[in-house]
């Protein structure tokens, strides 16, 4: 509907530019939602790799450098078998937690777990 102002001039009501600007605002709020799932499922992807690049890391150290099962990880040398630096403290700010050589060498912190709960994240050994 348009109504005639000042001759020619044609304009929008007031309740046509409330539905509009409703109709905006419920689509906002059913895709932003979404999107923040979607930001923490990949920001939970990030962490578990960066995990798994770790743990092959150590795994690659321990075996050419002849170490087993309990020995004390030296990250230092393990960090030579990342293309990338060590990262100490995942995308959340928590640090990850190195053990000796071994299963559950690596461990991402419980506040990043926590904190990405409800997104479908499977730690799995981490």
């Amino acid at each position: 509907m348009r109504n005639k102002i000042r001759g020619n001039q044609a304009a929008f009501t007031l309740v046509e530019i409330m539905i509009v600007v409703a109709i905006i605002g419920l689509l906002a709020a059913l895709a932003i939602p979404g999107f923040v799932k979607s930001r923490k499922q990949s920001q939970g992807r990030r962490i578990l790799n960066d995990a798994r690049q770790i743990d092959a890391a150590i795994d690659q150290w321990a075996l050419e450098n002849g170490k087993k099962d309990g020995d004390t990880v030296i990250t230092t040398s393990a960090a030579t078998y990342l293309k990338t630096t060590w990262p100490t403290n995942d995308l959340l700010g928590n640090a990850y937690t190195v053990n000796n050589v071994g299963a559950g060498q690596v461990q991402v912190d419980s506040a990043t777990k926590d904190a990405l709960s409800g997104v479908g994240i499977d730690w799995g050994a981490y």
